[in-house]
């Protein structure tokens, strides 16, 4: 007897979610599965990001050191406003210096982008 692959992965949902949901520390468990999920995730972003790094450091160094500057520093503030995204959107003032913060970043991407390709 050959069971439908949706009702298959859906009955495996449902066994998963009765046990975070009956079992003692079920959600606990949950957590840290999420959370193990997670680190992976970042570590391999960090991963392609020094492969990308090695791969284009001459031309990040043919950029000259304003331009590599202003790079690093639209990078380093965008992955702060992006990681603090839940506290700048509790207020207005905050939702408004995220929109900023996030498009200043991405202009500033943009020109030395522009300005690399000028030559």
């Amino acid at each position: 007897m050959t069971i439908n692959p949706n009702v298959r992965n859906v009955a495996i949902v449902l066994v998963l979610a009765a046990l975070v949901a009956f079992l003692p520390g079920g959600g606990t468990g949950a957590g840290v599965v999420i959370q193990a999920l997670s680190l992976t995730f970042l570590a391999s972003l960090a991963w392609v990001a020094s492969i990308l790094y090695r791969q284009n450091r001459t031309t990040l160094y043919s950029l000259g050191n304003r331009h590599r500057t202003a790079l690093y520093a639209a990078a380093a503030v965008l992955a702060l406003t992006l990681s603090a995204t839940h506290q700048l959107w509790a207020t207005s003032g905050g939702s408004v210096a995220w929109l900023v913060l996030v498009g200043a970043s991405i202009y500033v991407g943009v020109a030395v982008f522009w300005a690399a390709r000028k030559y």
